[in-house]
């Protein structure tokens, strides 16, 4: 008589398949929808988390699989091993996060100069849901920006104003930055007596008529609009958006130049739209722009 020996097959390895299958989509799948779509970015984390967690529950049941395989022989290697195998990007992408929200300060705005911070053309809002923040940055935030990202600081540039603002847009433009609002001169010192006159319309009056109301000049408050119109008309200031590569997160951008003797300033602010950490992006963005600035503008740099 012929003994026929039935292998045992192990329930967990080939769940583990299904679950890793379906955590690899569900992972993709909102990226993709958040990146060309218009999934809001809390729903994109949390649907991130979910597939991260999706994913950890399958690694661990192919696990267990692959343990039955070794110690009784029982079937669910092959499946057990693609589970590992579509678990590894959600799970990677949770790892990189939590890494990062481990061990970088919990902040979302960033300024090369965080004494004197550029300030918003147009305050940035967005609906947080579940993602809350704090809504004004405090110091201890900048201390905190100190502390982690000491090499971000600003850059002065031996070039006149309506130069460098050239390569600050090119430079954007190649950055994928999108500038929406802009103000100031760009031409902050040019005297009033060069810039062309319009020629008068030929009349065969010598002289036009007087006014009927004769302004009178008054002293004005130092922080009323005119005032502040009249310290920014040394400068400019851009404000813009961009998108991360992968993911499609969403940062607001101010780049303020100001002109100083021969020389021009630039500082960069960048902020996260959503939660309270940025993970370490904001400082990135800020950082690959500077560096891309500094090789548009590579021989004009200054300390």
């Amino acid at each position: 008589m012929a003994i026929r020996f039935d292998r045992p097959v192990s329930n967990a390895a080939r769940f583990s398949r299904l679950l890793g299958a379906f955590s690899l989509v569900l992972a993709l799948a909102v990226m993709i929808a958040h990146r060309f779509g218009g999934l809001a970015t809390p729903y994109l984390v949390l649907l991130l988390i979910a597939a991260a967690g999706g994913a950890l529950l399958a690694a661990m049941l192919a696990a267990l699989g692959l343990r039955s395989l070794w110690m009784t022989g029982a079937e669910g290697g092959l499946a057990a091993l693609a589970a590992l195998i579509y678990a590894a990007f959600p799970l990677g992408l949770g790892a990189y996060a939590t890494e990062r929200y481990m061990t970088l300060p919990d902040i979302y705005d960033v300024s090369t100069d965080p004494v004197s911070v550029p300030d918003w053309l147009s305050p940035p809002h967005s609906d947080q849901i579940w993602l809350k923040r704090n809504l004004q940055v405090t110091p201890e935030d900048r201390e905190k920006q100190l502390a982690a990202y000491p090499e971000l600081t600003g850059r002065r540039y031996e070039g006149a104003l309506d130069r460098v603002l050239e390569a600050v847009r090119k430079v954007a433009k190649m950055s994928g930055i999108t500038i929406t609002k802009s103000s100031g001169d760009t031409e902050p010192g040019r005297d009033p007596e060069d810039k062309p006159v319009k020629p008068p319309p030929a009349s065969d009056d010598a002289v036009a008529d007087a006014p009927d109301i004769v302004p009178v000049p008054t002293p004005r408050p130092y922080d009323d609009d005119v005032a502040k119109l009249i310290r920014g008309a040394n400068g400019v200031t851009l404000q813009g958006t961009t998108r991360t590569l992968i993911l499609g997160l969403r940062f607001d951008i101010i780049i303020r130049l100001r002109e100083e003797a021969e020389t021009t300033f630039v500082d960069i602010r960048v902020a996260s739209r959503y939660g309270q950490h940025d993970l370490g992006f904001s400082a990135e963005i800020a950082g690959d722009y500077l560096k891309a600035l500094d090789a548009e503008l590579l021989g004009i740099a200054g300390g």
